[in-house]
Parts: structure tokens; C-alpha cells; sequence
């Protein structure tokens, strides 16, 4: 009960410092592509809501919308309890849910040691349809300004799926770099 207990716990606690940190990283490199509010044309963070909650499960999914609310509630985000839980929510456990479809539609083992390139591909794209539909709907029952349309949608799904390439190419090349040289 204690490891599970602890696995939970670090897997809340990672999720939350890594998501921060790369949400506020995101912003400042790459501010002068917003499209609008909750929208970037990049958005490194959704590959890293993807990973989290592939690799931590439901205790991803909470410490994501954990982080998310405050995020939003200390953000740019009207200062409304209501909105910034929703956008927590949504922002938490649309990659939970895109998860649970894909490994069990898929057939992506729960260590994801059968993960390829193309099941990846096809999680990004059923994660980032689901956050983004998710996402300016619950913008346009808020009635947040200039959010909730198509052209969102649209530009939140571009910016979920290119943050997520780019967040996993920088991985991968960060994993090569550590490899030792053949050279050597």
C-alpha cells in the first residue's frame, strides 16, 4: 500500500512540476504565436500532458489538472473558479482519456514497450482532437471572449500536434546525445 501510495505521489508531484515548467518555457518562447486565449500555434505542453499520463496514469492526469487550474486562475484566464477548474479538468484528463482509448484499442501494453511511431501518432491525433474540441467548447459555454470557434479548434489542434512532435523530436535527440559514440 506504502509503494503504491508513493508511486502516486511522485507520479502527482512530477506531473505537476514538469507541466509548470514547461507551460511557462512555451510561453516565453514562443509568446508571438498565440492565436488566442488558451490557443498557441505551438503548444510543447500537450505532448508532455500526453506523456504523463501515458507514463503516471491517473495521478498524471490529476497533478496535469492540478497545475493547469492554477495556471489558468493565476494566467490570463477571467479570475473564475468555474472556468479555471473546467480548463483544469479538461486539461488533465483529455490526454487520460485519449490513454485509456488508445491502450485498450490499440493494444499498447501498460509499460508501452510495444509503442511505435504510428500508435504514437495516432494517440497524439485522438489526444489532440479531444483537448481541443474539449477545450473550446467549455470556452464557448463560459463565453470567454474571442475563444470557441472553429478557427480555435482548428489552430489548438495544430498547436497540440506540433507541440507534441517537436516536445518528442527534442527527446529523441536528446536521448542519441546521451548514448555513448560508436566512435569512441
Amino acid at each position: 500500500m506504502k509503494r503504491i501510495f508513493s508511486e502516486s505521489t511522485t507520479g502527482f508531484l512530477v506531473s505537476i512540476f514538469f507541466y509548470t515548467t514547461l507551460f511557462y518555457l512555451n510561453d516565453w518562447l514562443t509568446s508571438h504565436l498565440t492565436f488566442g486565449l488558451g490557443v498557441n500555434w505551438i503548444y510543447l505542453p500537450a505532448g508532455l500532458r500526453l506523456f504523463l499520463t501515458l507514463i503516471f496514469g491517473l495521478p498524471g492526469a490529476l497533478g496535469i489538472a492540478f497545475a493547469s487550474f492554477f495556471i489558468s486562475y493565476l494566467g490570463p484566464f477571467p479570475h473564475e473558479i468555474t472556468a479555471c477548474v473546467g480548463v483544469g479538468f479538461i486539461s488533465g484528463f483529455a490526454p487520460y482519456l485519449a490513454t485509456i482509448f488508445v491502450l485498450s484499442n490499440l493494444k499498447i501494453s501498460p509499460t508501452l514497450s510495444n509503442l511505435s511511431l504510428p500508435k504514437l501518432a495516432i494517440c497524439t491525433l485522438i489526444y489532440a482532437a479531444l483537448s481541443a474540441g474539449l477545450h473550446q467548447c467549455w470556452f464557448a459555454i463560459r463565453g470567454l471572449d474571442e475563444t470557441g470557434s472553429f478557427n480555435h479548434f482548428l489552430v489548438m489542434l495544430i498547436g497540440d500536434v506540433l507541440g507534441t512532435i517537436v516536445l518528442v523530436g527534442l527527446i529523441k535527440v536528446g536521448l542519441d546525445l546521451l548514448k555513448p559514440s560508436k566512435l569512441a
